[in-house]
């Protein structure tokens, strides 16, 4: 009997050992990261590629710690991070099926990702509805927040409200005399947004100046002799331009020759990415945009300078600013995790405890500071700056640089940002 309850005493004891074992080995598994950007098609190259490169950076360094500028803990709150992609590319329904195995088949704890705003708006639904923690790291439209209440849902980047007032007081600033005015923007949620958000703020701004024209061609459409027609026909001084990635490269190559950029300034919201690949193609006078402190108009700090050292070193190129919401978003969502940690004294904060972390959160980005502000705490705010390009010795250089601060192109939290802009833009 003695030695029988010695075999039971030893097995009891085994399986204890194994279950602590095997408990002690599952709190150090890799946090696991789903990741969603354009890795094929036209908005690879400008967008998708530099963003992933970004990601597979702040892993490598965060993984080995004590590399990134006041984030020197490893990982995260000391767990190890491995990514999971998905491209992007294929189109919303697409995206969400890719969403969904992320999900259930790759079991990852969070997602982080999207470029296209469209995107984003069938996505965001779908994460709520699977309550997966998801961080939005770049598509632009103002609607997600505005037009839903999200809880696992938090976008750690500027929005198309923010970047196209900004649009209008530079435009409003450097044109005093202007009389009419164009856009062209893609025919979808984020141009359509760009443009409502840009001419409504220019009614407040520059009463008397008109609308020449409006074109919309469509996402991806790739050529735009029509369009560039239109436009030269217009009459306009400034052109309002909301295309991005491959498609805005496309029309600079196109509507260079036609001296559509020399004659009409295109103030290009997204214009930054385009510096370094085609940036020999735009004229003197040209407006870019980074949505946001990004790229040429990042802060000088320490996380700035290594974030683009090494992503230089790393890569033999400068990062565009789909690097730096690529950053941003995962060095926020590190901060709100090792904020969990710290507040509710746990290793590995549950979701309602990283939810919590996040909202309303200011951490420091290579983008500078940024302020989770608005929708109830899961949408960002930041500086957008614009400038104007001047080609010196064949390099493309900024001037009138102007940086535009929050309350100056954000909406109140719980306003639409029309209902503002028509305002007056007033605040509370």
């Amino acid at each position: 009997m003695s030695q029988l309850l010695r075999s039971r005493s030893a097995l009891a004891f085994a399986f204890a050992t194994t279950v602590l074992a095997a408990s002690a080995a599952l709190g150090q598994e890799p946090l696991r990261i789903g990741v969603i950007t354009f890795l094929s098609g036209p908005a690879a190259g400008p967008f998708g590629v530099p963003a992933k490169n970004a990601a597979d950076l702040l892993t490598e360094a965060l993984n080995q710690g004590s590399q990134v500028p006041g984030y020197g803990q490893k990982g995260f709150g000391g767990r190890a991070i491995e990514l999971v992609y998905v491209d992007e590319a294929g189109g919303p329904t697409k995206v969400v099926t890719e969403y969904r195995n992320l999900v259930d088949r790759q079991n990852v704890d969070l997602v982080i990702g999207v470029i296209s705003s469209g995107d984003c708006l069938a996505v965001a639904p779908v994460a709520e509805e699977m309550k997966k923690f998801t961080v939005l790291f770049d598509c632009a439209t103002n609607r997600i927040f505005e037009e839903a209440s999200y809880r696992y849902v938090f976008r750690t980047t500027t929005m198309a409200t923010q970047e196209n007032v900004a649009a209008a007081r530079y435009v409003t600033e450097f044109f005093p005399n202007l009389k009419t005015f164009s856009g062209v923007d893609p025919n979808y949620a984020w141009g359509q947004d760009a443009w409502a958000d840009f001419t409504e703020a220019m009614k407040i701004l520059k009463p008397q100046s008109q609308i020449g024209t409006i074109v919309w061609p469509k996402l991806g459409a790739g050529q735009y002799g029509a369009e560039i027609s239109a436009l030269l026909g217009s009459g306009a001084e400034v052109i309002q331009n909301g295309l991005w990635g491959g498609d805005l490269e496309a029309y600079i190559l196109q509507a260079g020759p036609r001296g559509l950029l020399a004659k009409m300034p295109n103030v290009m919201i997204t214009g930054e990415t385009v510096i370094e690949r085609v940036g020999k193609d735009l004229p003197d006078g040209t407006i870019l945009g980074a949505r946001g402190p990004n790229g040429a108009f990042a802060p000088s700090n320490a996380l700035s300078r290594w974030f683009n050292k090494a992503y230089r070193d790393k890569y033999g190129f400068s990062p565009v600013y789909a690097s730096y919401h690529m950053a941003t978003a995962f060095l926020g969502v590190k901060a709100a995790y090792e904020k969990a940690q710290s507040a509710s004294k746990v290793k590995e904060p549950n979701i309602d405890q990283l939810i919590a972390a996040l909202e309303y959160l200011k951490f420091e980005s290579p983008a500078g500071t940024v302020d989770m502000a608005l929708g109830k705490g899961h949408q960002a705010v930041q500086q957008v700056p614009y400038g104007t390009v001047r080609n010196v010795d064949g390099k493309v250089t900024l001037t009138n640089v102007k940086y535009y601060p929050p309350e100056l192109i954000s909406p109140p939290d719980g306003m639409k940002s029309v209902d503002w802009i028509r305002s007056g833009f007033k605040r509370p």
